[in-house]
């Protein structure tokens, strides 16, 4: 696109997640990726608990890319921020919950994407044998996965994280083992020590540059995306509105422009096992 045709675009990661990023936003956007190795994003937070996470995801990826952006004097940039644990309305079905977002401050542009996925690894166990641990390890795709060791699930330290070798996973086992008795043992949820969250993010990048692209017809602008989503479409057999989507609303962030999609899944009713009168 004509706004960010060979500009420098900062990824604001630590944990590699530029190698799924880069090459989208470079062939869709005619940018230049670039990351700052010296930005340390866990200040915002990690995923094992040494740092806590302030604030929200989206104020997190936003205060994250600000910073790198700010520290580096570039106006474009991308960060996400990932969350893991219990599906918002799947029960016991864990979810990786990632979210994108992408800044123009020469445009004065963001656009954000949300990717919730069931597709993860996400788990933890207290083990107490060798056992244990290689059944937990094959369960969740180790070695390819990274793991994590520590004394207890809210112990700090010792901690050894990053661990994607067998010996070295048996030994520090051993070694956590001969003084506490237990091992905690968990899934490494950084992005470079885990396949599976990084597809995801590979997903949310796609979804990203296509809400990029989509601009307002007002204006022009990028980022036409959409904002709400009305719940109603009627039952096909008594008409009844039901919680299925009727519509999807856009607004365009810079001209307030508005636009109202009916019907797009493509279905102008809902099948009665969906209504709460027929199907109570």
């Amino acid at each position: 696109m004509e706004y960010f045709q060979n500009r420098k675009l900062l990824i604001a990661t630590k944990h590699q997640k530029e190698k799924v990023i880069a090459p989208i936003l470079e062939k869709e956007l005619g940018v230049h990726c670039f990351v700052d190795k010296t930005f340390d994003t866990d200040i915002f937070g990690t995923f094992s608990g040494e740092v806590e996470r302030i604030y929200d995801p989206i104020s997190t990826a936003r205060a994250k890319c600000m910073q790198a952006m700010k520290q580096n004097n570039c106006t474009l940039g991308v960060a996400s921020e990932g969350s893991f644990g219990p599906h918002p309305s799947l029960f016991f079905v864990n979810a990786d919950d990632e979210f994108l977002l992408f800044l123009d401050t020469e445009n004065n542009i963001e656009v954000m994407v949300r990717e919730l996925s069931t597709s993860t690894n996400f788990n933890g166990q207290l083990i107490k044998s060798r056992e244990a641990l290689l059944s937990f390890a094959e369960q969740v795709g180790f070695p390819s996965h990274g793991l994590i060791l520590r004394q207890s699930k809210e112990a700090l330290l010792p901690m050894y994280k990053g661990i994607t070798d067998c010996k070295e996973l048996e030994q520090t086992f051993d070694l956590l083992y001969a003084q506490y008795q237990a091992v905690y043992v968990e899934t490494d949820m950084r992005a470079m020590y885990n396949p599976t969250r990084m597809k995801v993010i590979e997903t949310a990048a796609q979804k990203l540059v296509q809400k990029i692209q989509s601009v307002c017809s007002q204006c022009q602008m990028p980022g036409f995306g959409v904002t709400a989503v009305r719940e109603g479409l009627p039952c096909s057999l008594c008409g009844a509105p039901t919680r299925s989507t009727l519509s999807y609303v856009y607004v365009c962030q810079h001209c307030q422009f508005k636009k109202e999609e009916m019907y797009p899944h493509k279905k102008t009713t809902e099948d009665p096992m969906f209504c709460d009168y027929c199907n109570p």
